[in-house]
């Protein structure tokens, strides 16, 4: 098998969306991590506020993300035959899922907005995400998954 079987099904010029679209809920999720500390330990609520729009921004974004990813996914079976390519997968889905529910905790008022629940699901979230990103790091670059388009 060579890396022009692995191409990706869903891009533009030659350039895999899914791999463009990633970066920003990721950044999204790690930073609705970082002001739910925020307003953990200060109790401001403009820390909140961020952290609704953050998790809120990620997960619309994740979801385009993932249904560029879920195109590659099914759209080439060799993808699919990878090692790595089920756990990403599986492991992206539970991010949606945990993300989905953590936006819906963000918009309760004040400080149930966070503590518990949003902070944890926010942890939660990154944690998972630690273990996704890995899985795909090793398909894009061990295999060179969606490297570019045919």
């Amino acid at each position: 098998m060579t890396r022009a079987d692995l191409h990706a099904t869903a891009h533009i010029a030659n350039r895999p969306i899914h791999t463009m679209l990633v970066s920003a809920p990721i950044t999204c999720f790690v930073g609705t991590l970082l002001t739910d500390i925020a307003y953990w330990r200060t109790a401001e609520m403009m820390w909140a506020d961020f952290s609704a729009w953050l998790v809120t921004a990620g997960v619309i974004l994740a979801y385009l993300a993932a249904i560029a990813g879920l195109i590659d996914f099914l759209g080439n079976r060799r993808v699919r035959a990878l090692g790595p390519a089920w756990p990403h997968a599986i492991g992206n889905l539970v991010v949606l899922v945990l993300a989905t529910l953590n936006m819906l905790i963000h918009t309760r008022d004040g400080w149930t907005s966070v503590v518990p629940w949003g902070l944890t699901l926010s942890a939660a979230v990154v944690l998972v995400l630690l273990f996704t990103g890995w899985m795909g790091w090793s398909m894009v670059y061990r295999h060179g998954v969606g490297v570019a388009a045919r």
